[in-house]
């Protein structure tokens, strides 16, 4: 079993998940529904770490992360030496690619 570890920016993306359904969307029921799901997709990870589909695989950039989808969120996550790190979650219409790699893709446009 992979051990967890979660940033500090997955864990404040987390809170304005919720925040956003339960006070933008008036749906606090939802809000902890999908905050729910979330946490036990990540739990998940500790046992099944290469569930999640490659980044690199929809995008042209070579990097190790790699995702899973519930339901219109996006984590983003990579594992080694039996540690599963979750760096971000991002709402799938967001444009994470800027999000993850913002300095990278600003120097390759250059």
């Amino acid at each position: 079993m992979y051990k967890l570890k979660i940033s500090p920016e997955a864990k404040d993306d987390l809170a304005e998940i919720k925040d956003y359904i339960s006070k933008e969307l008036c749906n606090l029921q939802a809000a902890i529904n999908l905050v729910s799901k979330i946490t036990k997709k990540i739990r998940g990870l500790t046992e099944y770490p290469g569930i999640g589909s490659p980044l690199s695989s929809v995008l042209d950039i070579q990097t190790d992360y790699r995702f899973l989808v519930c339901n219109n969120s996006l984590i983003f996550y990579r594992y080694e030496d039996g540690i599963v790190f979750v760096s971000r979650i991002l709402y799938g219409r967001r444009n994470y690619t800027r999000t993850l790699f913002g300095d990278l893709l600003e120097d390759e446009e250059i």
